[in-house]
């Protein structure tokens, strides 16, 4: 990407796929939101937690465990400081497949 540049809107993601294939503008929004509701069905609570774009990505739940309060050093004033708890929590690993990784 060079530095005038923009990224892509989803409306001119929508046109480029469209004038692409065979497809509506309509067809293409269609087929992005049904994209959308079987990775989040994937991914959800009943899914495999588990979601791979063929060619392209592998989309992953990871579950980060809870952590304790501790004390800790700031590494600028070093001073000791007490480091909050933070609760169980659930992200999304997206890691980019061989293909992917030959475009760029």
């Amino acid at each position: 990407m060079e530095g005038n540049q923009k990224p892509m809107s989803k409306s001119e993601i929508i046109a480029a796929l469209a004038e692409s294939s065979d497809l509506t503008k309509q067809q293409v929004a269609g087929l992005l939101e049904g994209l959308t509701s079987l990775i989040g069905r994937n991914l959800g609570e009943s899914g495999p937690g588990v979601f791979t774009i063929p060619g392209l990505v592998k989309l992953s739940v990871v579950n980060k465990p809870a952590t304790e309060e501790r004390q800790g050093i700031n590494p600028f004033t070093k001073e000791p400081t007490i480091f909050k708890a933070k609760p169980a929590s659930k992200s999304v690993k997206v890691r980019p497949l061989k293909t992917l990784k030959d475009m760029v």
